[in-house]
């Protein structure tokens, strides 16, 4: 592949150690829904996963969601 194919990708990401602002960008940017630290935090009170550094595991989050979703039926 050649360089300038990931030009324009960024520095990567780990999904298992987002910062809450990465997380929020990232969910927001793939959703297309707004998102922002404060829901973020917000979940996190409600009973949302992190990490012990404060990072978000996005598949333990996603994992959450899920389960949350279904207390709503």
């Amino acid at each position: 592949m050649p360089d300038d194919a990931n030009r324009n990708i960024g520095p990567s990401l780990n999904p298992i150690a987002l910062t809450p602002e990465d997380a929020a960008r990232l969910m927001a940017r793939v959703s297309g829904q707004p998102l922002t630290v404060a829901m973020l935090h917000a979940d996190h009170e409600a009973g949302a996963p992190s990490n012990a550094d404060g990072t978000i595991n996005l598949v333990h989050y996603a994992a959450w969601l899920v389960k949350e979703m279904g207390h709503r039926d």
